[in-house]
């Protein structure tokens, strides 16, 4: 079981390119080269499994690395949308109160 540390600690593209490299040219297996490098396994293996999708080699359904960001900016603006209508609503209620004084 990792650090606390350990499981938060975020990687840089190209280390994640050359780690998934490492994996396909190597013929070692995920869990051997996640132990050489000083990662965990589990995380090498999603950066495997996400390349493949991003090859076009991955499961029916699974997302790109693009469309991933896509739908983290689409929810992103969806929440945003949310909140502003809120507000307008709450706007909207406020000056109706007032105008019938």
């Amino acid at each position: 079981m990792g650090s606390k540390s350990n499981r938060s600690r975020r990687y840089s593209e190209e280390f994640k390119r050359d780690a998934v490299a490492l994996v396909r040219s190597s013929g070692k297996t995920v869990t051997e080269v996640a132990r050489e490098i000083g990662v965990s396994a589990e995380g090498l293996r999603n950066w495997v499994k996400q390349d493949q999708a991003d090859r076009g080699q991955g499961e029916p359904g699974e997302l790109t690395s693009a469309e991933r960001d896509e739908l983290r900016q689409l929810r992103r603006q969806t929440r945003e949308q949310a909140e502003t209508i809120e507000v307008l609503r709450k706007a909207a209620v406020f000056f109706a109160k007032e105008s019938d004084r």
